[in-house]
C-alpha cells in the first residue's frame, strides 16, 4: 500500500525573503518519512502539482496517524529556511484512489509567535503498488478540471457566439467543449515535469536544505535540470513498545503422558470499537498461556449441569466492572443418591425466582458472580428432557405509559470444561473474553456442514443427488441438494438453541434424494454433546473436520467422507446471523432469508448542483417565431425545471440552480433537455444531452467551480431525423457548472431528529466523540399483530437506526415475549442526535398469506437522544411501544433495552457544544425549507430503494417509519400539541409577572419588603446586577440537580395530545393525501379548518394592529396624538439629562412597587393614550 500526498498549489503566503515574496517548497511528514517538492522561487501563489509517495504498512493500524505538511520558503544568500506553515491532517480520513477531492486547509501556527496566513490545496489518497508506479504517469480517465482561486466570483453575462473556426480549432471531443472567454486552468502538469518522490524512511530530527542534499533526498532547484533516479533507502523501524515490553511466556510444568491444549490468544495489542473499554490490561503484547488439561473423569453416571442465575445487583457500576481479577465462576459438585427416574435439567429464571434457595448460595462467594451447580446423574441410559415453557401472553395496559426498569442479569456465563460438564476450552482460571456484556448470554449449539467426497452413487439411476439432514430431538435442519454430484459442497451452519436441547445425541445424515419414494440414505455422523467444545469469541472459528460415514443401521463403515465442524457457542459468534435456527424450522423458501439477522449501510448521498447558465443557438422547429426556452434536468425519478427566460431569444439566459441528490454508485445519469413553450399544454424539445456522474467535479468548500459548455443533441420528430442529424454544420449548446456538493449533509430524515450530521465527504469528517453500544434485549407482551390456525401470532423484528448504519435482529417466530440479546456498536460524532429503534411483525415468512403484496406490521418505535445519557453508565429499562391507530393511542408492548455511551474525550465533548449542528455549507449557502423537503424526500426514496434491494431486504414501509417520513404532513392533533407546547413555554413568563403583580399589591408583606429592600441595593451597587442574575441560575441549577431525570425520556401521550383526542381529528390525520373521504366529511373538516384558521387571523391581527400603533406615534397620522408624544419626548430628555440615572430608576421602581393604597383600578395614562393611538385596520376591504 502506498499513502500518496498530492501537492497543488498554496494561495497568499507569508512573505519571508524581505523582498515581498518567499521561495516556497513543501515537506511532508508521515511516521518518519520525509519528503519535499521542488522550491517555487518569488512566488506567493506557487503551483507545485507535485506527488509525494509514502510507504504505508497496511497490517498496523494506521488511522490514527496524522499527516504533517510544513510549507517553508528556502533562503538563497544564507542556507536555511524559514516557516510559512503548517497543516496536520488525520489519517483516518484518507479515501482510496479514484476518491479522491482537491482540498484547501488553511495553514496553522507552530508557535504563538509565529507569523502565519495563507492556504495550500492538496489530495491526499491510497493507492496500490501497481497503481502507485503509473499514478504519475498514466491516467485511465479523464479528470474533471481542478478548481483555482478566484479573487471574487464569476459575473455571468449572456455570452455571444464563438467563431466558427475558433470552435473547431479548440474543440476536440464533440461533446464537450470549454468556452472561448473562459480560461481553464489545470493542474495536472505533463509526465516531463512531474516529479514523484517515494521515501520509506528518513529518522533526521532537524530537516534543512543542506541536510536534505545530504541525506539522499532529490531536491529540483530548477525545472529544467535532468531528473534523478530517488534514492531509496530503508531503515528497519522499531515501536517504542516492541523494545521496552517483550513477550512474555508462561510455561506450567504438567505430568508425564497428559495431552496438551492450546488456547488461541488475540494478537492484537490494541482493543477495537467493539471491545470492552473497562479492562486495565496494561500489558499490550500476546501472551501464551501452556496449563495442564485435568485428567479425565472416569467412565459412570453423566453429569447435569442446573444454571444458577446471580441474584439480581442494585447498582450496574458494580455488575458491570471489568476491572476485578477475581470474577471467575465457581463450581460446586454435589452427588446425588443413585435413584431410579430421571432428572431433567432445569433453567431457574432470575425474574420469576430473585432469591434462590440456601443451598445454592456458595460460602465465600460474592452476589455479582455467576454460580454453576454440578450435580452427578444417575447412570440411567434416559436422556435428558428439558420441558419447553411457553411464555404466557401478558395484556398491556394501556393507561400505563411510562418507562420501567428491568432486573436482566447481564452478566457473561460461560460453561466450565466444555459443553455438558465434560471436556472443553476453558476450565475455572480463564478470563472471560466475550464482548457481548450488554446482553443475556445464549448459547447454541452450532453444526456447520462444509462439504462431502466420494459419496456412493444409487444403483438405480447411477447418480447421486446428495443432501444432508441434521437430527437433534425433535428438530431437524436439512442442506439444498445437489443433483449428480458425488463431491458436494454445502457451507451451511444450523444452531440450535441450548434450552431446547431435547437429546443428548446429535445425528448427521447423508441423504440421496429420489424422485419418487423415500429418499435413500448414504451414512450418518453421530456426536455425543458432552464431548462438544465450546468456542469463546474471538478465537478463530473451529476448524472443520473429515468423518467417515457410517451405516445407519449401525453395520459399520460405509463409502463417503463429510466435512463437519459442531461446537456450543452463543449469539456473540460469527456464524450467528446467517444460520439456520431450529426455532424457525416451520419457516420455508424465501422466508429463510428473511428471518435473519443483518446489518445495513445507508448509501452514500450526494448533493448534485446543476447551475444552468445560458444557452445558445436554439432554433424552434417554427423558425418565424422566437422560442420561450426553459430547461428541463432529470435524475433518475427527479425532475426539475428553470423558469422561462423573460425575453424570447436565441440565446436565452438563466443563471439557476437545480438541486438533486444522487448516491454511490452512480447509476443514473444527469439528462438536460432545452425546451420550448409552443403551448400550454405543448412544450418542443430543441435539444438533449446525457451526462455521467463521474464526470463532474466534487466539491468541499463554497469555491465555485469551473463552467462548461456541452453540445446539445438534436431532438426532433419522425424517423428521418436521424439521418439529417450528420448534416449539420453546427450544433446547439448550453452552459452549466456542475458539481457533486461534499460539503453538504443529505438529510434523509427529519432535523428535529437526526442520527448524524456529517457532510457527505469524508475528508471533512471529524474524529469519533464516543461509542453507543445498544444491547436489544427483547420484548414483553406484545399484542397479536395476525391469525395463524385460529389464534393470534406475532413474529417480531427490532430494527434500529443510528447515522448511516441500520440493524436487523432476527425474527422470533410466535411469540408475544421475544428474546433477542443481541448487541450491535456505533461510532458517535455528535452527542446531539438520535437513535431510533423500531418493532414490527414480519410479514414475509412464506406462508400463504405472504405474498409479495404484504407489508410488515408496525408494532411500536423508541427515540434515545444520547444528549440525556451520562456517559460511561448502563441503562436498562422497558420502553413502552406506543402506536397512535385511527382509533386512538394504544400500547403494543414494551422493548427491553440496555444502553451504554462511553466518551471517548472529554475536551472534544466539551469543544463540540460549541461547533454547528450541521457542516458549514448549509449557512454558506443554505437551501429553501422548501428545497429541503423536497430532497428529503428524494434522500429517502433512495435510501428505501436501496435497502430493499439487500438481502434479506428491509422493506420500505419499514424504512419509512423509521425516518418519520409523514412528519410533515397536517395534523390537528400535532397542531393543538405544539399550541400548548409553546404555552408551557411563555407559562414560565406569567408566573413571574404573577408573582411581581403579588409583591406590587403586597400579598406577602415579607416577600414585599425584601424586594425592596434588594431593588434599593441594586440600584445603589448597579455592578452587582449581572452577577446576582447569574448567581441566581447557578443556584437554581443546582437546587434541581437534585431533581434530574434519572432515565432517557420517552414517548409522552399527554405532550403529544393523543390521549384526548377527537376520534375525527384521528381519521383526518390518517387520511391519504389527497384525500379519499367522501364531500360530506371533507367540507366538515374544510370548515373546521376554516374556523381554527380565524382563530389565528384574529390573534395575527391583534399583533400588526399594536405594532401599527407604535410606528403612529411619531407618523402624524393623529396631529394632536404625535404633537403631546413630541411634546413629552423633550421634556423628558431634558429631565433625564439633568436627573442621575439612579434616581431615575429609585423613582421608577418605588412607583411601579407602591402600595395598594396608592393605586387605583382604571388604566394607566400611558395605556389610555397607546390605545387611542390609530392603526391600518380601518383601511382594510
Amino acid at each position: 500500500m502506498k499513502l500518496v500526498v498530492e501537492v497543488i498549489n498554496a494561495h497568499d503566503l507569508m512573505p519571508k525573503d524581505g523582498e515581498g515574496s518567499a521561495n516556497p517548497f513543501v515537506e511532508v511528514d508521515f511516521e518518519n518519512q520525509l519528503s519535499r517538492t521542488r522550491t517555487v522561487p518569488k512566488n506567493l501563489n506557487p503551483t507545485w502539482n507535485q506527488k509525494l509517495v509514502f510507504h504505508l504498512d497496511a497490517a498496523k493500524p494506521y488511522h490514527r496517524q496524522t499527516i504533517e505538511v510544513s510549507v517553508y520558503s528556502e533562503r538563497r544568500l544564507t542556507p536555511g529556511r524559514n516557516f510559512l506553515g503548517r497543516v496536520r491532517i488525520p489519517c483516518s480520513n484518507i479515501v482510496k484512489q479514484g476518491e479522491e477531492v482537491y482540498q484547501i486547509f488553511p495553514l496553522e501556527r507552530k508557535s504563538f509567535l509565529s507569523s502565519v496566513k495563507g492556504e495550500i490545496g492538496l489530495k491526499i489518497y491510497i493507492a496500490s503498488e501497481s497503481n502507485s508506479n503509473t499514478t504519475t504517469n498514466t491516467n485511465s480517465k479523464p479528470k474533471p478540471f481542478s478548481p483555482s482561486f478566484h479573487s471574487e466570483q464569476e459575473n455571468h453575462q449572456p455570452s455571444t457566439p464563438p467563431q466558427a473556426h475558433e470552435s473547431t480549432a479548440t474543440n476536440k471531443n464533440p461533446t464537450l467543449e470549454a468556452g472561448p472567454s473562459e480560461e481553464v486552468p489545470d493542474f495536472d502538469t505533463p509526465k516531463a515535469s512531474t516529479e514523484e518522490a517515494e521515501v520509506y524512511s528518513v529518522a533526521v530530527p532537524d530537516f534543512s536544505t543542506a541536510e536534505a542534499r545530504l541525506s539522499g533526498i532529490d531536491i529540483d532547484q530548477d525545472p529544467k535540470k535532468e531528473n534523478r533516479e530517488p534514492i531509496l533507502e530503508t531503515v528497519q523501524q522499531l515501536d517504542k513498545h516492541q523494545v521496552l515490553q517483550p513477550q512474555m511466556i508462561s510455561i506450567k510444568r504438567r505430568p508425564q503422558g497428559t495431552p496438551i491444549t492450546m488456547h488461541s490468544v488475540n494478537p492484537q495489542a490494541q482493543s477495537s470499537h467493539h471491545e470492552n473499554y473497562n479492562h486495565n490490561d496494561t500489558n499490550s503484547q500476546p501472551r501464551l498461556s501452556i496449563k495442564r488439561r485435568p485428567q479425565p473423569q472416569p467412565q459412570g453416571t453423566p453429569f447435569t449441569m442446573h444454571t444458577v442465575d446471580p441474584q439480581f445487583q442494585p447498582s450496574h457500576d458494580e455488575s458491570y466492572n471489568h476491572n476485578d481479577t477475581n470474577m471467575q465462576p465457581r463450581i460446586s459438585i454435589k452427588r446425588r443418591p443413585r435413584a431410579q427416574g430421571t432428572s431433567p435439567m432445569h433453567s431457574i429464571n432470575p425474574q420469576v425466582h430473585p432469591c434462590h434457595d440456601d443451598s445454592y448460595n456458595l460460602m465465600g462467594t460474592r452476589p455479582q458472580q455467576p454460580r454453576i451447580l454440578v450435580e452427578r446423574q444417575p447412570q440411567i441410559n434416559t436422556p435428558l428432557t428439558m420441558p419447553r415453557v411457553n411464555p404466557q401472553v401478558q395484556t398491556s395496559n394501556d393507561g400505563n405509559y411510562n418507562l420501567s426498569d428491568t432486573n436482566t442479569q447481564l452478566h457473561e456465563r460461560w460453561p466450565v470444561d466444555g459443553a455438558y460438564g465434560r471436556r472443553g476450552w476453558m476450565n475455572g482460571s480463564d478470563r472471560f473474553t466475550s464482548t457481548y456484556d450488554l446482553v443475556e448470554q445464549m448459547f447454541y449449539l452450532y453444526v456447520r456442514v462444509v462439504k462431502a467426497k466420494d459419496l456412493p452413487p444409487s444403483t438405480i439411476t447411477s447418480n447421486c443427488d446428495p443432501y444432508v439432514e441434521v437430527k437433534l430431538g425433535n428438530y431437524r435442519g436439512r442442506t439444498k441438494h445437489f443433483e449428480k454430484k458425488v463431491n458436494p459442497e454445502w457451507n451451511q451452519v444450523f444452531a440450535f438453541s441450548k434450552d431446547r436441547i431435547q437429546s443428548s445425541v446429535l445425528e448427521v445424515f447423508v441423504k440421496d434424494k429420489a424422485m419418487i419414494g423415500r429418499d435413500d440414505y448414504l451414512g450418518r455422523v453421530v456426536f455425543d454433546l458432552n464431548e462438544v467444545p465450546t468456542r469463546v469469541p474471538p478465537d478463530s472459528p473451529l476448524a472443520p473436520q473429515w468423518y467417515r460415514l457410517e451405516d445407519w443401521r449401525e453395520e459399520g463403515k460405509v463409502r463417503g467422507d463429510i466435512m463437519l465442524a459442531v461446537w456450543m457457542g452463543t449469539q456473540a459468534d460469527e456464524a450467528f446471523s446467517d444460520a439456520w435456527h431450529s426455532d424457525a424450522a416451520t419457516v420455508y423458501g424465501e422466508g429463510v432469508h428473511n428471518i435473519r439477522s443483518k446489518v445495513y449501510m445507508s448509501p452514500k448521498l450526494w448533493y448534485l448542483r446543476v447551475n444552468v447558465i445560458e444557452a445558445q443557438d436554439m432554433i424552434p422547429g417554427d423558425r418565424n417565431r422566437l422560442p420561450e426556452v426553459f430547461v428541463k434536468a432529470q435524475v433518475g425519478c427527479q425532475v426539475l425545471n428553470t423558469k422561462i427566460c423573460p425575453t424570447r431569444t436565441t440565446t436565452p439566459f438563466w443563471n439557476e440552480d437545480l438541486v438533486f441528490v444522487a448516491s454511490e454508485p452512480f447509476e443514473e445519469q444527469l439528462t438536460v433537455s432545452v425546451e420550448d413553450r409552443v403551448h400550454p399544454s405543448k412544450d418542443e424539445v430543441l435539444g438533449k444531452i446525457s451526462l455521467p456522474m463521474t464526470l463532474f467535479e466534487k466539491r468541499l468548500d463554497h469555491r465555485p467551480v469551473h463552467s462548461r459548455w456541452f453540445n446539445l443533441e438534436r431532438f426532433g420528430f419522425g424517423m428521418l431525423e436521424g439521418d439529417r442529424r450528420n448534416e449539420h454544420k453546427f450544433s446547439s449548446r448550453i452552459h452549466m457548472r456542475v458539481s457533486l456538493e461534499g460539503g453538504y449533509h443529505v438529510l434523509d430524515e427529519s432535523t428535529l431528529y437526526t442520527s448524524d450530521q456529517r457532510p457527505t465527504a469524508r475528508q471533512l469528517w471529524k474524529q469519533p466523540i464516543g461509542i453507543l453500544e445498544v444491547g436489544i434485549l427483547g420484548a414483553q407482551g406484545l399484542l397479536p399483530m395476525k391469525m395463524r390456525d385460529g389464534r393470534g401470532s406475532t413474529d417480531a423484528y427490532c430494527v434500529a437506526k443510528y447515522g448511516q448504519k441500520w440493524v436487523r435482529t432476527r425474527t422470533l417466530l410466535d411469540t408475544f415475549s421475544p428474546k433477542w440479546n443481541e448487541q450491535y456498536t456505533w461510532e458517535v460524532y455528535d452527542p446531539c442526535t438520535v437513535i431510533t429503534l423500531g418493532v414490527f411483525d414480519n410479514c414475509h415468512l412464506g406462508g400463504g398469506e405472504s405474498g409479495s403484496a404484504a407489508r410488515d406490521s408496525r408494532i411500536g418505535k423508541v427515540r434515545i437522544r444520547l444528549s440525556t445519557l451520562e456517559a460511561n453508565r448502563i441503562y436498562t429499562n422497558s420502553h413502552p411501544l406506543l402506536v397512535l391507530h385511527p382509533h386512538g393511542v394504544k400500547k403494543m408492548g414494551e422493548l427491553q433495552l440496555a444502553v451504554r455511551f462511553t466518551a471517548l474525550s472529554l475536551a472534544n465533548m466539551v469543544h463540540i457544544y460549541g461547533q454547528p449542528l450541521l457542516p458549514k455549507m448549509h449557512y454558506l449557502h443554505p437551501f429553501t425549507v422548501n428545497q429541503i423537503d423536497n430532497l428529503r424526500y428524494q434522500a429517502m426514496n433512495i435510501v428505501a430503494a436501496r435497502l430493499g434491494r439487500a438481502e434479506p431486504p428491509l422493506r420500505k414501509e419499514v424504512v419509512e417509519y423509521m425516518l418519520d417520513v409523514d412528519s410533515h404532513m397536517w395534523s390537528m392533533r400535532r397542531s393543538k400539541a405544539n399550541f400548548f407546547r409553546i404555552m408551557s413555554l411563555f407559562s414560565g413568563v406569567i408566573t413571574v409577572g404573577r408573582w411581581f403583580n403579588d409583591v406590587c399589591n403586597w400579598k406577602n408583606h415579607v416577600t414585599s419588603v425584601l424586594v425592596h429592600i434588594l431593588f434599593l441595593i441594586l440600584i445603589w451597587y448597579p455592578e452587582l446586577i449581572l452577577p446576582t442574575v447569574f448567581l441566581y441560575m447557578f443556584l437554581i441549577g443546582l437546587w434541581n440537580y437534585r431533581f434530574r431525570p434519572r432515565n432517557p425520556p420517552h414517548m409522552d401521550t399527554k405532550l403529544s395530545w393523543a390521549e384526548a383526542v377527537h376520534p375525527d381529528e384521528l381519521d383526518e390525520e390518517f387520511d391519504t393525501f389527497p384525500t379519499s373521504r367522501s364531500q360530506d366529511v371533507v367540507r366538515m373538516r374544510y370548515d373546521r379548518l376554516r374556523t381554527v384558521a380565524g382563530r389565528v387571523q384574529t390573534v395575527v391581527g391583534d399583533i400588526a394592529t399594536q405594532g401599527e400603533r407604535f410606528h403612529s406615534l411619531l407618523s402624524w397620522r393623529d396631529p394632536r396624538a404625535t404633537s403631546l408624544f413630541v411634546v413629552f419626548s423633550f421634556c423628558a430628555a431634558v429631565v433625564l439629562y439633568a436627573t442621575p440615572f439612579r434616581v431615575v430608576a429609585l423613582v421608577t421602581g418605588l412607583y411601579f412597587l407602591r402600595h395598594p393604597r396608592f393605586r387605583s383600578k382604571m388604566p394607566s395614562v400611558p395605556s389610555n393614550f397607546f390605545k387611542r393611538l390609530p392603526a391600518r385596520t380601518d383601511t382594510l376591504l
